[in-house]
């Protein structure tokens, strides 16, 4: 069918991956820093476009007859009646509208409603947050607003030209606070909530929709987040869950629905193929083993593995509850961690290490378990994140989490997702692919490991953690 391309640009770095579009085959590839510092939260969108240009350069695009983009999440670009920014773009991982983020959940009238209008609650990285911190804290620039993109939307829109239409993708869309992966539609009152005015909007394209043809007649398709392109990337589908292992941790699953959580614990996103992404959220994951590994004077993560490994599941009955920065999932935003279960015989580094490692997988297992509670199936998990190469968190996840564990090598699956998205736009517009059926693409090459005759063991360190949680957390998930 051709050459397609796929552009990840993230916080830090444009990467750019050139694949046959009907193997998903790489044949060249591209890489450039931002040139910026990699925390600061105000960044002029332009020097996206110079990373991208750099990424591009000797000819790396040559024969390429469609590109796909995959962005940071949770940028905000207010742009004035014109299409000028009017203050430079707030970045993703920006904290400041944590208070704006509560005013909105109480303005609109709770946790629940937002979870009911839009699938999610404002945190402080979502754009309808930034959108009240601008009308709050830069007034003026709030007022010049006229038309509020992301990323993706942005750069989708340079590429082409800046042209009258500007678009999106349903699954950047959902990651907004003020679009509805259940309704598929805008909430415009969302949006004069927060920022005191209406504001235009992209419109929303489907999985195979083209944003439209360069002069040059490159195709452009929809383009994606950079979580909805690492999940099309990894070629998930029904069945399969992503737990990333960051410090803090997050699981996703595919599903057939958008789902509505009246806690607030889910937040409903729509993924890059017409399906959909539910995902849970917790604060601790990897800083619960960097802070062990730190209390045990050990130097990094492989040690402090090694070191579990000398333990045997359960950890001679030390229990560590991993909530050390609050946690999210259950909602207990003022706790601390906890570690239970101190005896003589338990006061050694390796069941320390071990509970520390049983602890983070026992707390993702819990979000993990809210999503199964309504009704997502999980046969596959999908381990990313440095960690996930660790021996102890192999050792431990196939039956903590009760299913198939998948290790994938790394690789720059958002990009690889967005050169498969241009494939599919491709071939819908040239009609040798079927709209609703992506290309299909080899699947990531990984490690595959199987809870076995383990399951049992597991479920009981399941059981010793549910049980110490409910002690010191009585109706945590049930409040």
């Amino acid at each position: 069918m051709g050459i397609v391309a796929g552009l990840d640009s993230s916080s830090a770095f444009t990467r750019i991956i050139v694949c046959d579009a009907d193997t998903g085959a790489v044949l060249r590839q591209g890489y450039a820093p931002h040139p910026v510092e990699a925390k600061a939260t105000d960044v002029d969108p332009q020097v996206w476009l110079l990373s991208l240009g750099e990424a591009a350069s000797g000819g790396l695009l040559e024969g390429v007859q469609a590109i796909g983009v995959s962005a940071q999440q949770h940028g905000l670009i207010p742009l004035d009646s014109a299409g000028g920014p009017v203050r430079p773009a707030m970045v993703g991982n920006d904290k400041r509208a944590q208070a704006a983020a509560a005013d909105l959940v109480e303005a609109f009238g709770g946790r629940q409603a937002w979870a009911e209008a839009v699938g999610s609650v404002p945190q402080a990285g979502l754009p309808v947050s930034k959108l009240r911190w601008l009308a709050r804290n830069e007034p003026e620039a709030a007022r010049r607003t006229s038309l509020v993109l992301q990323p993706h939307d942005w750069l989708v829109w340079q590429l082409l030209g800046r042209p009258a239409r500007r678009t999106t993708d349903r699954g950047a869309a959902s990651a907004t606070g003020y679009w509805s992966a259940g309704t598929g539609s805008y909430r415009p009152d969302l949006v004069e909530l927060a920022l005191g005015h209406e504001a235009a909007l992209p419109e929303v394209l489907g999985p195979a929709d083209a944003a439209g043809t360069t002069p040059e007649g490159l195709l452009i398709s929809a383009g994606t987040g950079e979580t909805m392109a690492a999940a099309f990337g990894l070629g998930l589908g029904t069945g399969d869950a992503v737990v990333s292992l960051g410090a803090t941790g997050s699981v996703m699953a595919v599903h057939h629905e958008a789902l509505t959580d009246p806690a607030g614990m889910i937040t409903s996103f729509a993924d890059a193929t017409g399906m959909h992404l539910p995902v849970v959220h917790t604060l601790n994951a990897v800083r619960a083993l960097r802070g062990t590994a730190e209390m045990l004077g050990v130097e990094d993560l492989s040690e402090l593995s090694a070191l579990a490994m000398k333990s045997t599941p359960g950890a001679s009955g030390l229990v560590l509850l991993p909530y050390l920065e609050g946690e999210r999932t259950p909602h207990l935003p003022h706790t601390a961690g906890t570690l239970t279960g101190l005896r003589r015989e338990s006061m050694k580094p390796e069941h320390l290490a071990r509970a520390a490692f049983e602890g983070m997988l026992c707390s993702l297992a819990d979000a993990l378990d809210v999503l199964r509670g309504r009704g997502v199936v999980v046969r596959r998990v999908f381990l990313l994140g440095q960690a996930a190469e660790l021996p102890a968190v192999q050792a431990g996840a196939p039956a903590i989490f009760a299913a198939q564990v998948v290790v994938p090598q790394p690789a720059d699956y958002a990009a690889r997702g967005a050169a498969r998205q241009a494939a599919w736009a491709l071939g819908a517009a040239q009609g040798t692919l079927d709209p609703h059926t992506p290309p299909s693409w080899q699947g990531a090459a990984a490690q595959v490991f199987e809870a076995g005759e383990e399951l049992a063991v597991g479920q009981a360190v399941r059981q010793q953690y549910a049980a110490t949680r409910e002690q010191i957390h009585p109706g945590a998930f049930n409040p």
